[in-house]
């Protein structure tokens, strides 16, 4: 639920910028647009940004269409405005979303440039799916008031945040952006150490070496190993997490499901080692596979089903 009080007290009518304008700090403009904040956007490449507002635009019409904004997406589009340089993207923002390439070299530049033009004031999330921030900003004077903002792609469907601090972000700057993920409408979780992959990509990263390793072994195909998910385990986890799953699957709760499956779940990770990376050939089986149920020519428009089925997920959810 959007906070437009929590918003206007944190921000005080100051915008927000996104820095790095590809799928990802598309779908975080949609996040503050739609929350009532005015948004500037700004990638090296303005190509980038160019190609971005239509996105957007398509993104608000779905979002409208499903009953998830009540403005026209005319109205909220209005308040994304492309800023041609850095300076100009951050100049008067409280808080800049950083979602500039996965790369730390990259990364350590751009803060190396806030660092130079920020205002005292102004707080830095990262979007960066798994590197901490202690490889990319430290020992600025912007430290302190830089942390991760990990979102889930795309962050205006799927709401949750995980929020990691470096070991020198203040509890101040982890409070602001705490406050400011909750005021837009997003869930905050708090990864409390640096992690590589913090908690999201730690738990599906698990997931996906068994997957790809069932495959290589020849246990199953990728679509039913797809099927397991998207039929199976993903109706409890649409809804709930692992813990509250095995806590209603025994008699006697979480401690009784220990006790009767936790030795099979140890079984299981002690046949593994996991130490072999995916090879080539096993991502030339895998693609093969991928390929027969979705051709590359039809990649975006799936991306796009994808979105659509968020979005009457997301109906759902607010109904409920």
């Amino acid at each position: 639920m959007i906070d437009i009080h929590g918003i206007e007290k944190l921000c005080g009518g100051r915008p927000v910028a996104i820095v790095g304008a590809g799928l990802v700090g598309a779908g975080w403009a949609v996040v503050y647009a739609r929350a009532g904040l005015n948004v500037k956007m700004f990638d090296a490449n303005p190509e980038i940004t160019r190609k971005a507002i239509p996105l957007i635009a398509e993104q608000l019409a779905g979002l409208r269409r499903h009953g998830l904004i009540d403005e026209a997406p005319a109205d909220v589009l209005a308040r994304i405005t492309p800023a041609a340089t850095l300076v100009e993207a951050v100049d008067g923002v409280a808080y800049v979303q950083e979602s500039v390439l996965e790369r730390v070299d990259v990364k350590r530049q751009l803060m190396v440039d806030l660092d130079a033009i920020a205002s005292p004031d102004l707080i830095v999330g990262s979007s960066t799916s798994g590197i901490p921030g202690s490889a990319f900003a430290m020992g600025l004077s912007i430290s302190p008031r830089v942390l991760i903002a990990h979102p889930v792609n795309p962050p205006y469907l799927v709401p949750v945040v995980e929020l990691v601090p470096s070991p020198e972000t203040s509890a101040t700057t982890v409070d602001f952006a705490e406050a400011l993920m909750r005021a837009v409408g997003q869930t905050v979780v708090h990864v409390r150490k640096e992690v590589e992959g913090f908690v999201l990509n730690r738990l599906q990263a698990v997931l996906l070496r068994e997957a790809w390793a069932l495959v290589q072994e020849g246990v199953a195909s990728c679509e039913d190993i797809d099927k397991t998910v998207r039929d199976g385990l993903g109706w409890r986890w649409s809804f709930m997490g692992p813990f509250e799953t095995i806590d209603l699957n025994a008699p006697g709760g979480v401690a009784d499901y220990a006790a009767r499956l936790g030795p099979l779940y140890q079984r299981i990770a002690d046949s593994r080692s996991h130490k072999q990376p995916w090879d080539a050939a096993l991502i030339r089986q895998v693609e093969a596979h991928r390929r027969e149920h979705l051709p590359h020519a039809d990649l975006e428009s799936r991306r796009a089903w994808r979105d659509e089925r968020l979005m009457e997920f997301a109906a759902a959810q607010r109904r409920q």
